[in-house]
């Protein structure tokens, strides 16, 4: 692990994250040894606008139960054990940080997940896995700590069998070229931020043999979800359940910076998939 990896796993650790996940499902009033995958939505989809944004990206997708599916910086496991929920199929979790692999294998061994998902501590760049293991990757928010776009492009492709997927949701660069605003949810600091513009994302894929087949500016749909979760922390304050849980005390401000970043144009939540055509 290199050392900015190092840092960013630094970045994502909090402390005894399983239990107050636990802990704060008993404060939603859900006994934890009953939860189910619906019941952990509210805090275990790490990325801009949760659940509906994952529902945006795998509408363009159509996984089976025989899809062999690779869940690139899987963080608690939530899109993992979404895809199990919604389609049946077998889910390899990877991430840098072992504090959320430890919580992603314990939340989905709550929820009966457990036969359908597995999740290994490694970076994006060298994965635990087998060449052409897989038929679809899928990467929610995880580029924003990778410099090495052409890299992780590569090792993806690696990963997939012929003619498989590569679908992700990445927080890229806007029109707007200035220094953005820290502190922010993926990074602290400048040092582990490595926000890139579309088209860099797209020549990593190309020169990885991934060809580019949709591409979607989601910036309206993320300043709709901040206005309305800024307005329901406002009326009633934090909720016990929430990706603020792996953000430590200084999620608000992170989240407050993501927003001005994205008005001032800096920023832009950005789908694209990909397919292996040789």
């Amino acid at each position: 692990m290199s050392q900015i990896e190092k840092a960013v796993a630094q970045h994502y650790t909090t402390g005894a994250l399983t239990e107050r996940m636990r802990e704060a499902l008993k404060a939603s009033g859900i006994d934890p040894n009953a939860a189910t995958v619906a019941d952990l939505k509210a805090g275990d989809e790490f990325h801009t606008g949760g659940v509906l944004a994952t529902d945006n990206l795998f509408a363009q997708l159509s996984p089976t139960h025989a899809t062999r599916v690779l869940d690139v910086g899987s963080g608690i496991g939530g899109t993992s054990r979404y895809i199990v929920d919604r389609y049946d199929s077998t889910v390899t979790g990877v991430d840098l940080t072992p504090e959320f692999v430890e919580t992603a294998t314990a939340l989905s061994e709550l929820v009966g997940h457990s036969d359908k998902t597995s999740f290994l501590v490694g970076s994006a760049l060298d994965m635990p896995v087998p060449d052409a293991g897989f038929d679809l990757a899928v990467m929610m928010h995880v580029g924003m700590n990778i410099e090495d776009k052409a890299g992780l492009f590569a090792e993806v492709s690696r990963a997939l069998a012929w003619d498989g997927s590569f679908a992700l949701f990445d927080v890229m660069g806007g029109d707007v070229d200035e220094p953005l605003a820290f502190p922010l949810p993926w990074s602290t600091v400048a040092e582990t931020s490595f926000v890139d513009s579309p088209e860099v994302y797209k020549n990593a894929a190309a020169s990885a043999g991934l060809e580019l087949v949709a591409e979607t500016d989601r910036t309206e749909f993320a300043l709709a979800f901040f206005e309305e979760v800024f307005a329901r922390i406002a009326e009633s304050g934090p909720p016990p359940l929430g990706i603020h849980l792996m953000m430590g005390e200084t999620a608000p401000e992170k989240f407050q910076n993501y927003v001005m970043n994205l008005k001032a144009g800096r920023i832009r939540p950005t789908e694209m998939i990909f397919k292996k055509s040789g």
